[in-house]
């Protein structure tokens, strides 16, 4: 993570609880967000990340429980008191204001003197790089630019938090790409405690310095992109985060032995790359297992190719990375598989 600002505040989450009518969305969430931190809430839909967000910010009922923003008990608060800045996945732009207008809005409600207002606005158009574009209004701008004037129009009222709505998701791939480097660009040179809202994994490992994945209103996890790749608790987050094989009751090996056994109920997890896959017989060094099994079928990804291959009567994903003239292996072709043990996790939920 970055440098703290002096002035950078933690957001303190103790056992929220939100419902709409009879519907339970949040289920007793208790979570701290540290000063300067950049904080994503990663879940599928309905798992109640954007409700999480939204009550920060103060945007629908009082939830139970309580939320603090430093040492601010802002609970029951209204939006406009608590000084944070949200930015929405449909910008929310006034379609009729020049960009300048857009971004000096808020500071013109707030009664600044009109010299303060434009040297406000011009900081936050060149952080974003925009100065040059204040004149022209939203229809005359890219779908990027308009997410960058959305952003300039939150920073600029100096919130004391930045919560970010699924802010990209209506850009094309590979401006999303751009966008989020960019957000974060910015987030590290505000040292602003930032909490970012989405449904994709890639956005938020590329980005984080933690992540809290929500599923069904309750926090399965919390911890850095890597921590939950390579340790999840559960099978959702297992599953959520990235391609991986999940194993209840015995896998054999090669020889007929049991490589592991799962009883207890406990399920055994381990990721695609976590198997090489050879010719028959195969090799497989001192903490690995050998399988054999049968390619069913095959997927070029361009930089990797995903076989699913049937072991015993399973199912395991393989991702091999691909270069170029090295042979494929073909659905039908009789494969054997080496396991690195040392990263197989015994999933207890």
């Amino acid at each position: 993570m970055t440098e703290i600002r002096p002035d950078a505040v933690a957001v303190t989450i103790e056992n929220l609880s939100l419902s709409f009518g009879d519907t339970e969305v949040l289920k007793g969430v208790n979570l701290t967000i540290e000063p300067g931190e950049f904080f994503t809430f990663l879940g599928p839909s309905g798992s109640g990340k954007s409700t999480l967000l939204r009550a920060i910010a103060g945007f629908g009922p009082n939830p139970g429980g309580r939320i603090l923003i430093g040492d601010d008990d802002v609970t029951r608060q209204p939006p406009w008191t608590r000084n944070v800045g949200m930015v929405f996945q449909s910008y929310a732009l006034w379609p009729h204001m020049t960009v300048r207008k857009n971004v000096a809005f808020g500071l013109e409600e707030r009664k600044l003197m009109p010299k303060e207002i434009k040297a406000r606005v011009d900081e936050a158009l060149d952080l974003v790089g925009l100065l040059d574009f204040a004149e022209r209004r939203p229809s005359q701008l890219s779908g990027g630019q308009q997410q960058r004037v959305a952003l300039a129009r939150t920073i600029v009222i100096e919130p004391r938090v930045l919560l970010l709505d699924e802010p990209l998701s209506n850009l094309d791939a590979n401006l999303r790409i751009q966008m989020r480097r960019d957000i974060l660009s910015l987030q590290r040179t505000l040292k602003l405690t930032t909490i970012f809202v989405t449904h994709d994994q890639e956005e938020a490992n590329t980005t984080s310095d933690r992540i809290a994945v929500l599923d069904q209103g309750i926090i399965q996890q919390v911890g850095s992109p890597i921590h939950l790749y390579d340790e999840p608790v559960n099978r959702f987050v297992a599953d959520f985060l990235g391609t991986a094989n999940l194993i209840d009751g015995p896998l054999e090996t090669v020889d007929g032995t049991a490589l592991f056994e799962s009883d207890n109920g406990g399920t055994a997890m381990f990721r695609p790359q976590d198997l090489t896959i050879q010719p028959p017989p195969g090799t497989a060094g001192p903490d690995a297992a050998l399988l054999s099994g049968r390619v069913e079928h095959r997927e070029f990804l361009g930089n990797l190719i995903r076989y699913n291959v049937t072991v015993g009567g399973r199912s395991l994903i393989v991702e091999d990375s691909h270069n170029a003239g090295r042979p494929a292996f073909s659905p039908g072709d009789d494969v054997a598989l080496a396991l690195d043990t040392r990263n197989i996790r015994i999933l207890t939920g």
